[in-house]
């Protein structure tokens, strides 16, 4: 059987001038993974058409296209295009799972929720002749999920090569989430088992890991046995967790000993109203500074994420979060107009409340108003989120924040991290044109590790359970 698998390009990452690193970063691992499921026999391409130009031109007996909401028209496309050559066509993700009737339009089969139980159902149905037109995920379990198929994957088109999943979805209910929607029907959370995910750190080459998962610290148990395994390793990586995570427990200790360099936390606002009306509960008397110090202490980088556009945001929402973010010292910062993305709490209820203003699904990328604003106009909401970014990333702001470091280690490794963001568009745009982005992963390695350089050490671990293991393919 010849497969196809696609990853169609978001529409911000189309631009035909610049190619931000950032859609460079980490290849398809969702569709790598479905692709373990298929036989040896099967004819398996995998193209991701942020990092590639995507070959339409081949007779694929099944098509299997990831969808998101501003990659949702072009998904359709493609997906129409191999429909008429006569290909199985089958949409899934989370946009699909937001809105199946839209996708059932444009495909074969639709598949709701994540496809761990779903996709294996489909394939016996598909070789058998009778495939569904919709399969939705009911039954929640990472226990015989096989490594994903690394070996399609171009390596050296992605600067993070070594991403990886170890748990799904989030303990935590946040309004302007998509989860809840993509979860719907089952557990919103779980996690591989500890030996699982150790076993698939240990068959990664090279040093450097970006965990991918929506909050790696959601399920304490399992990291700090997790980050336990991994000691030893000489891993850097990086990951995302909340305030909470940092100010609540040891597990942030536990991260860093084992390599953690870098977290992606999501402060989202500094106004407590914010939090209450968005449910994001586990922000709510939380000391934001604290935490970051806390981090820098570790040696840990900060990645902050804001959002504008809450009920509780006025203008002068963009200079405020900007000053306080340089005068804490975090490294990188990225900015968001809210966004009210269907299938979640908040699109419910600014639908309910006619605040909803374009149903252009291009428009749903966090730079552009979709909704009417309570305190603020919609133009000077976009503004505000454009003129954030620049005020965050100029030459000044870069050497303000830097020099918030107590150290000499902490400030050139902020210069160097944050100037190296967002500062050489013109030199990463050149690079991934050359298709040479995975070259520049030893630069991302030795600034992450600072000056002293981070040991590589052999790692003692062994599984406990050789059950668990996957297959070998």
């Amino acid at each position: 059987m010849r497969v196809k698998m696609i990853l169609p390009a978001l529409t911000e990452a189309r631009s035909p001038f610049w190619r931000p690193i950032k859609y460079s970063l980490f290849p398809p691992l969702g569709l790598a993974t479905l692709a373990a499921y298929l036989d040896d026999a099967d004819e398996i391409v995998l193209q991701d058409e942020h990092v590639q130009t995507l070959d339409l031109d081949d007779e694929p007996d099944l098509v299997v296209i990831q969808v998101y909401i501003t990659s949702a028209y072009r998904a359709y496309q493609i997906a129409d295009h191999y429909r008429q050559r006569g290909a199985h066509v089958c949409l899934g993700g989370l946009h699909v799972t937001s809105l199946p009737e839209e996708a059932a339009a444009h495909a074969d089969t639709a598949f709701l929720g994540p496809g761990e139980d779903t996709w294996p159902a489909f394939l016996r149905d598909f070789r058998a002749g009778c495939p569904q037109p919709v399969y939705a995920s009911h039954s929640r379990s990472l226990l015989d999920l096989p490594f994903p198929r690394r070996d399609l994957i171009q390596r050296n088109l992605y600067l993070v090569p070594n991403s990886i999943v170890v748990s799904r979805g989030c303990p935590h209910t946040c309004d302007f989430c998509y989860k809840e929607a993509f979860f719907a029907g089952g557990k919103s959370f779980y996690t591989l088992a500890v030996d699982r995910a150790l076993r698939e750190i240990e068959g990664l080459a090279g040093r450097h890991l970006y965990f991918l998962d929506d909050h790696l610290f959601g399920n304490p148990h399992f990291a700090s046995s997790l980050f336990e395994g991994m000691k030893g390793m000489g891993r850097l990586w990086q990951a995302a967790g909340t305030v909470q995570s940092i100010l609540k427990t040891d597990l942030i200790e536990k991260a860093a000993a084992s390599g953690l360099r870098s977290l992606f936390v999501g402060f989202e606002t500094l106004n407590p109203d914010n939090l209450v009306e968005q449910h994001k509960f586990q922000n709510l008397n939380r000391d934001y500074s604290a935490a970051i110090r806390r981090l820098h202490e570790l040696g840990v980088m900060v990645n902050a994420s804001f959002v504008y556009g809450m009920d509780g945001d006025d203008e002068s929402v963009f200079a405020r979060t900007v000053d306080w973010a340089l005068g804490q010292g975090v490294e990188t910062a990225t900015f968001h107009i809210l966004t009210p993305y269907p299938g979640t709490a908040l699109h419910q209820r600014m639908q309910a409340e006619g605040r909803i203003t374009s149903a252009n699904w291009d428009d749903y990328d966090t730079r552009h108003v979709t909704f009417q604003p309570r305190r603020i106009s919609p133009e000077r909401l976009e503004a505000g989120y454009w003129d954030s970014y620049r005020q965050f990333y100029r030459w000044g702001s870069i050497l303000r924040s830097a020099q918030t470091h107590k150290t000499l280690n902490g400030k050139l490794r902020h210069f160097a991290y944050t100037s190296g963001w967002k500062k050489f568009e013109p030199l990463w745009d050149w690079v991934i044109r050359a298709k040479r982005v995975t070259g520049m992963l030893p630069i991302l390695e030795r600034v992450l590790a600072g000056v002293q350089p981070v040991q590589f050490q052999p790692s003692t671990w062994k599984p406990a359970n050789n059950h668990m293991l996957p297959p070998s393919s």
